[in-house]
């Protein structure tokens, strides 16, 4: 869920800026006059989305081809070391992602709930819980949703649409384009904690995967546990859990697959983040 690095951050008036760099050199007001609801958005759409900075009309492009003239502040450097600071600009970004999207003809393809009574809203579940996503925000379980995490995966979910189904055709993350690096993310986040939790208790981690609407995997499998688990309406994860075996050596092992389908609903990070956060509820359900 990272932003880009530096190389692959575009050049703005021949110089290469991240979102917190290029925002010293607006005014700074929110005035929305470049179709963004924030300075901190309008940054982030140019500097990652590549969108024409000269909308904002007091941009002093002048001092950004010379380097910039602007100091930063103590408070621009308060902000450039919280990456919840960085989280939350690319929230607003994906916000002004879903502005025009017809919540009537995505529904379908999301596994969402619609209603022509409440028209900018629907409803789905995330790992069990229930989220009402409209285009001013978004609540889980009735409550407002505030980790910029969270709401960074659920804007992806949205923005993207999604398209075919779950086909039920497994793949290893190792199978998906680009994933080398992600394929250690996901064990050291997801399935090693998983295997080192629940080790000697395979019944724990099956009534634990009910609790989030899982239910057992049907078909051939040498695992000693075999759960699908509906993370999102049309992403589930395939949880494999083989128990340790001391007399012969064997430690506890987790294997988490993905719907051959999976990247037509998140890119690649997304998707490492959504196996993490599966993780995450399952250790916390664990009481």
């Amino acid at each position: 869920m990272a932003g880009p690095s530096r190389q692959d951050e575009p050049a703005v008036f021949g110089i290469t800026l991240n979102p917190l760099e290029f925002i010293r050199y607006t005014a700074r007001t929110n005035c929305g006059e470049c179709g963004h609801p924030t300075c901190l958005a309008f940054s982030v759409a140019v500097t990652i989305g590549g969108a024409d900075p000269s909308k904002c009309p007091y941009l002093e492009p002048a001092g950004l081809a010379c380097g910039g003239s602007r100091e930063p502040d103590a408070g621009m450097e308060q902000v450039e070391r919280g990456q919840e600071e960085r989280d939350m600009a690319l929230v607003a970004h994906l916000k002004t992602k879903v502005q025009d999207i017809s919540f009537a003809d995505i529904a379908p393809r999301l596994g969402a709930r619609w209603s022509a009574e409440q028209p900018d809203l629907i409803r789905f579940r995330y790992l069990g819980r229930m989220v009402e996503f409209s285009k001013d925000g978004m609540r889980m379980d009735g409550d407002v949703l505030v980790d910029p995490r969270d709401q960074i995966l659920l804007y992806n979910y949205v923005a993207l649409g999604g398209s075919e189904p779950p086909s039920g055709e497994w793949l290893g993350m190792e199978s998906l384009p680009n994933s080398i690096s992600k394929v250690r993310t996901l064990s050291a986040y997801c399935e090693q904690p998983l295997a080192r939790r629940f080790a000697g208790r395979c019944t724990v981690l099956a009534g634990i995967c009910r609790q989030v609407g899982g239910e057992p995997a049907r078909g051939d499998s040498s695992a000693d546990l075999a759960f699908i688990v509906p993370v999102l309406p049309h992403l589930p994860h395939y949880l494999l859990f083989w128990d340790q075996d001391p007399e012969e050596g064997f430690e506890s092992r987790v294997k988490v697959l993905f719907d051959r389908h999976v990247l037509e609903y998140l890119d690649i990070e997304s998707l490492v983040f959504t196996a993490e956060r599966m993780a995450e509820h399952l250790l916390e359900l664990d009481t």
